[in-house]
Parts: C-alpha cells; structure tokens; sequence
C-alpha cells in the first residue's frame, strides 16, 4: 500500500516517497520468486524427476524460464537505480520501474500457476490438475489483476457520472 501523500508534499519528496514504497514492493515479489526458482533448481537432481512425461518436462523448462525472466524484471529498477543515480532520472526510473515491477509480476503470476499445473498434474493427474490450475489463474488474474483494474476504473471515473 503506498503512503499517504501530505498535501505540502514537493515533486520531489512524491518521487523519493514512489521510489520507496515500489522498491519494499520489490522485495517482497522477489523473494517469493526467488525461493521458486532456488525450487525448481534442484528438482531435476530427485529421483522421481525421470518419471515425468515429456510435456511436463517441457512445463518445467516454461517454468524455469519465466520465472527467470521474473527475476529479472523484479530486479532490473534496484540497477536502474544504482546507474542513474543522481542523474536526476528519478521521474523516468518510476515510470520503467514500475512497467518492468507489473510485467515481473505477470511472469511471476504465469510461474507460479505453471508450477501448480507441474505439481498437481504429477499428484493427480487429469481434470483435477487442470480444475486446480484454473483456480490458481482466476485467483491471481481477480486479485492481483482485476480488483485493482476495477478500483482504479472505479476512482478514475467523476462523481455522479454512471459508466455509459
């Protein structure tokens, strides 16, 4: 959540104040991608990794992929910072922060589904796997996706006016 914004508040100080609240953000995305990703490095080392179908080893090439990606994307703003840095870019470092924090969680989202799909499909194979991934997909899509879109329509729209 981001802090309250104090209407004596410069430019300046807004910018400083962005730059923390999406750089705690950051932290907190990317070390539950982190800890995926430590996961999945070791899983083909286990004994039952052999056992997998081939579709599914090709999930966990996917998986293994975006949440790469994800890591980079998380951690791309914290080297944007230290390279621009008193370079007076700090409006243009919130902007592509903040682009590279959702197109990060997006992957991270895709990552985290995908790995239930590889989990669930080994566990209980079939209709079941595909039920659970579903709900995975609709709980982040809702959550992360969809009540902050409709928030942020609802609070863009003026007083009184009704959506046409």
């Amino acid at each position: 959540m981001s802090s309250p914004r104090r209407p004596d508040e410069t430019r300046d100080e807004r910018n400083d104040r962005n730059l923390a609240d999406l750089l705690q953000e950051l932290r907190v995305a990317t070390l539950g991608v982190q800890v995926l990703f430590g996961f999945l490095l070791g899983l083909p080392f286990t004994s039952h990794f052999g056992a997998l179908h081939a579709w599914q080893r090709g999930l966990y090439v996917a998986i293994v992929m975006l949440s790469s990606v994800s890591i980079v994307l998380l951690v791309a703003p914290v080297a944007y910072h230290r390279l621009l840095f008193r370079r007076h870019q700090l409006e243009y470092l919130i902007r592509a922060a903040n682009v590279m924090a959702v197109c990060g969680l997006v992957t991270v989202g895709l990552a985290v589904v995908s790995a239930v799909l590889l989990v669930t499909s080994y566990v209980v194979p079939g209709l079941p796997a595909i039920v659970l991934a579903v709900i995975t997909v609709v709980m982040f899509g809702g959550l992360w996706f969809g009540l902050p879109a409709a928030r942020r329509e609802r609070i863009s729209r003026p007083r009184g006016r009704a959506p046409s």
